[in-house]
């Protein structure tokens, strides 16, 4: 009796959604990654679908070809990826775009988000009682047009379940690697980093690049004041007693007025202004870190250790390193 042939698996289908004005980058970084992992061996079928099934044209002006229509997938999908648009306004008022994702989201097995694209799952009622990300610039807007959503600020991307929704653009990558380890395993997923000059995994989260703790804007003379002597020479050795003085009002009522003002303590606010000053020492000059933690008022390069880890989830020293220059190190 002959020997019957292996079966050859079948392709996973990977459906991206587009739409005109949706970040290029949104949809060809995942795309990138799924292809190339192509290459070593995975097996995806990457398809590209819009609501109308002509081709798009992105928010930097380039057209993207589109693939299909729904009808021409298959019944089960393996994985779909939702990029955003900037005006995610205008995403989640296309009904047709809603509709779609409604579509293909309920056949598929896993369902992604890039960026923006978490207002359009969202809409949809995906993401309702689940945690989720989106680009940090976005988060707190997520957070309020959907209540029933859990918005996380900090991380690169946020796994629910069977749903994981990334952060900023270029995050869309980060998603679509630890996808492809999912399905096919460390190794492989390592060889299309590599191909892709990318990191397995980004170290650090949004934290590095938002500005989490800048605070909501004062309407009061007297906050304003006091945050203008902040920042006008953040190193002096302000405390609330100090700057109650200098503004004429008792510790107690700063301290309540500030905190009304700006959602924030005296104290907390005086820390991120430090904490700016010195990221803007470390990306300017080539003070040593004792001397931008003293410069800037953060004392000591302990102390600015600890406020760096705990802010922005990296060194000082790493945080030079990856922010004061795009050119290789070495």
């Amino acid at each position: 009796m002959g020997r019957v042939a292996a079966r050859t698996p079948a392709p996973h289908v990977v459906v991206v959604t587009a739409f005109d004005g949706v970040q290029l980058l949104d949809v060809t970084g995942p795309v990138e990654v799924f292809t190339t992992a192509n290459a070593f061996g995975a097996r995806y079928d990457v398809r590209i679908l819009s609501p109308t099934g002509t081709d798009v044209r992105t928010s930097s002006g380039v057209r993207i070809g589109v693939d299909a229509t729904p009808d021409a997938l298959p019944a089960r999908l393996g994985t779909v990826v939702v990029p955003g648009r900037r005006d995610w306004r205008r995403a989640v008022a296309d009904r047709s775009l809603v509709d779609l994702v409604t579509d293909v989201v309920g056949r598929a097995r896993r369902t992604t988000s890039v960026c923006a694209g978490a207002f359009v799952l969202a809409e949809t009622g995906t993401l309702n009682g689940r945690r989720a990300a989106t680009h940090w610039q976005l988060a707190g807007q997520l957070a309020t047009a959907y209540p029933e959503v859990s918005v996380e600020t900090d991380p690169i991307f946020v796994r629910d379940g069977d749903v994981i929704t990334s952060a900023g653009v270029t995050a869309g990558i980060d998603l679509a690697l630890c996808l492809v380890e999912d399905d096919h395993g460390a190794d492989l997923a390592r060889d299309v980093a590599r191909e892709l000059v990318v990191f397995m995994a980004r170290p650090g989260g949004q934290s590095q690049f938002s500005a989490r703790l800048t605070p909501r804007e004062a309407g009061h003379p007297v906050v304003r004041r006091v945050m203008d002597r902040v920042g006008t020479d953040p190193a002096a050795p302000h405390s609330l007693e100090s700057l109650a003085r200098d503004v004429g009002v008792s510790a107690r009522h700063l301290g309540r007025l500030f905190r009304r003002e700006t959602g924030m303590t005296t104290g907390r606010y005086l820390e991120s202004v430090r904490l700016e000053a010195a990221q803007a020492l470390l990306e300017a000059g080539d003070d040593t870190v004792e001397q931008v933690a003293e410069e800037s008022g953060l004392g000591s390069s302990e102390t600015m250790r600890r406020v760096f880890q705990h802010a922005l989830g990296t060194s000082p020293s790493a945080y030079r390193a990856r922010f004061r220059t795009t050119a290789p190190s070495g």
